[in-house]
């Protein structure tokens, strides 16, 4: 091969990386060993507003104001060619001299090369200013969405509370109505702090403290959407308020151990199945009529198109629930 037929080879191969370099969208530059910029792709240029000829074989960490000049990140660059590690999702905030305020996670890794010792680290930036910004609006909104639900539930427990309740019939009416909102506003709260809930955590909160101190639970982590969070947590809460007035917890040797699994039902659908199981308490048989709470209990699980079963055995009552997650 002649000479300028290899120029023209090599040139070609610089020409169609290069290429490769300046299609992408995110903006990108290669440094050395000794950290400085080889190359950068038009992306950065336009993102950063600087001159290419301003910032070839300049040290990376001095570009701009020294916006790059972060301890921790020379550090992690400073490992990847020796130790063949990775930057992934270096979260930098900075005001740059030219873009103002911006946020960027940064990516870094050594190129490849066939013979496995490329000097060379290409560096990734991904622009989250907006998303950030958007993040932190939501969190307003939803913050301040559930301060507004907490003087709601305030609101109307104080009128449930003031409500005059001179019969027996009607103060117990009361007392369980109380029970239930307070169960229900909690359970708003938690749901609304991330999409999804620990299946134990969501239970113990539920049947409250009462019923927590003699509670056993065991089963696999499993997570609860937050859109179901609700009508279980108001479920359980059932569950615990028929233990301490007829079941388990109305005894002082009474205990209750719940149990789950994870399963996959007939359609591929991930299952929660939880057995509820009442122990120590007295001898139950199966009620003559079917009472508001069974009801309540039935109409939540078809909510959430669960299935439960209620069964009175002699030595504890126990629910099998089956929710499907």
């Amino acid at each position: 091969m002649l000479l300028e037929d290899l120029y023209r080879l090599m040139k070609t191969g610089h020409v169609q990386a290069q290429g490769i370099v300046d299609t992408m969208t995110q903006p990108v530059v290669v440094i050395d060993q000794n950290f400085c910029v080889t190359t950068a792709n038009n992306a950065f240029i336009r993102a950063f507003k600087v001159n290419r000829d301003d910032i070839i074989a300049q040290d990376f960490f001095g570009l701009g104001n020294g916006q790059w000049d972060i301890p921790e990140l020379r550090q992690l660059i400073s490992t990847i060619i020796p130790r063949a590690a990775a930057v992934i999702g270096f979260e930098v905030r900075h005001d740059f001299p030219t873009i103002g305020q911006r946020t960027f996670l940064v990516d870094a890794r050594r190129l490849l090369h066939p013979d496995d010792n490329s000097p060379n680290i290409l560096v990734i930036f991904d622009d989250v200013t907006e998303r950030r910004r958007h993040d932190a609006e939501m969190d307003f909104i939803v913050a301040e969405m559930r301060h507004r639900m907490k003087n709601m539930a305030a609101v109307v427990r104080a009128v449930v509370m003031n409500t005059r309740a001179d019969e027996p019939a009607v103060a117990d009416f009361k007392e369980a109505l109380i029970g239930r909102l307070d169960v229900t506003f909690k359970a708003q709260d938690i749901a609304a702090r991330a999409e999804s809930v620990d299946f134990e955590f969501l239970v113990t909160q539920a049947v409250g403290a009462t019923v927590s101190e003699r509670l056993e639970c065991s089963g696999p982590a499993a997570e609860m959407p937050s859109t179901k969070v609700p009508p279980v947590s108001m479920m359980f809460h059932e569950l615990a308020t028929n233990a301490i007035k007829h079941g388990a917890i109305s005894t002082p040797v009474g205990r209750i151990r719940v149990s789950w699994d994870v399963v996959s039902g007939p359609n591929g659908r991930k299952l929660v199945v939880c057995q509820w199981r009442e122990e120590g308490g007295p001898s139950v048989s199966p009620p003559k009529r079917k009472g508001y709470g069974t009801e309540l209990i039935e109409g939540l699980a078809a909510h959430v198109a669960a299935s439960v079963e209620l069964e009175y055995h002699s030595q504890g009552f126990v629910a099998v629930m089956k929710i499907p997650v």
